[in-house]
């Protein structure tokens, strides 16, 4: 009997909200960790105000690509922008490994009777983390490769490794077995899989547009609104993948 869409989503729907307190805690959780970390590893005031004190001569840069844009800054800024977004890659993806080892805890213990909360989740995901960060760098690093080519290569890369985390914490598989196996099983089921990761990536763009405009709140305050609104989609989107290989390995 073909697996339908629509009861995923109500199914994953369903668990979203009996499990909302939660979800919502850990989605927060890792958001304020996310945050944190990127405020201690940010570079120094001083660096940062490099960046802007060559602005008279970047002001006619503003029709060129990242690359010319790069180019023309001076070696001292090209250093801080590293720094800047070394930084902000870093504590994503450490934010990014405890969300997914969270929720992927959270989402086993609760499918096996046993009652749970954020922390728990978190502690218990612990054996599961570094396999979790290896694998999480490598796909991070394929689908930027991907989306920096072109977008539909990044887009086609997020797919193929879209289960990869479920099948890595589920089955104790190896980082290179993980993404293979999860590459045939989402190629194989792209209708269910493709309009899923379409959906989470509209909605991570959305959630993006709408805080911009939030400029009542201070910037720390939106950044960590961002970054939950962030994490709960991507906790729906693990509820999904979840329950669609719970239905693959049962079929």
């Amino acid at each position: 009997m073909p697996i339908a869409a629509n009861t995923l989503y109500r199914d994953s729907f369903n668990f979203l909200r009996n499990q909302l307190s939660s979800i919502l805690l850990l989605a927060l959780l890792t958001a304020f960790i996310t945050v944190i970390l990127n405020q201690i590893l940010m570079p120094a005031g001083d660096q940062l105000n490099l960046l802007t004190a060559n602005s008279d001569d970047l002001s006619g840069t503003s029709g060129m690509g990242l690359q010319e844009l790069i180019q023309n800054m001076s070696p001292e800024q090209q250093m801080v922008l590293l720094k800047v977004s070394g930084a902000a890659t870093f504590s994503a993806l450490v934010g990014n490994v405890l969300l997914v080892g969270g929720m992927l805890t959270l989402i086993q213990m609760v499918s096996n009777g046993m009652r749970t909360s954020a922390l728990r989740s978190i502690g218990a995901s612990a054996p599961i983390l570094p396999r979790l960060l290896g694998l999480m760098l490598i796909c991070t690093l394929l689908v930027q490769l991907g989306i920096t080519l072109f977008v539909v290569p990044g887009v086609l890369v997020a797919v193929a490794v879209s289960m990869a985390p479920v099948i890595s914490s589920t089955e104790k598989m190896g980082v290179f077995r993980s993404i293979k196996v999860s590459s045939k099983l989402a190629f194989s089921n792209a209708r269910l899989v493709l309009p899923a990761i379409m959906f989470w990536l509209a909605a991570k763009m959305l959630v993006l547009l709408a805080v911009s405009h939030l400029s009542m709140l201070p910037t720390l305050m939106s950044t960590v609104v961002l970054s939950t609104l962030s994490n709960l989609i991507s906790a729906f989107l693990l509820i999904y993948l979840f329950r669609l290989y719970s239905k693959l390995r049962a079929a």
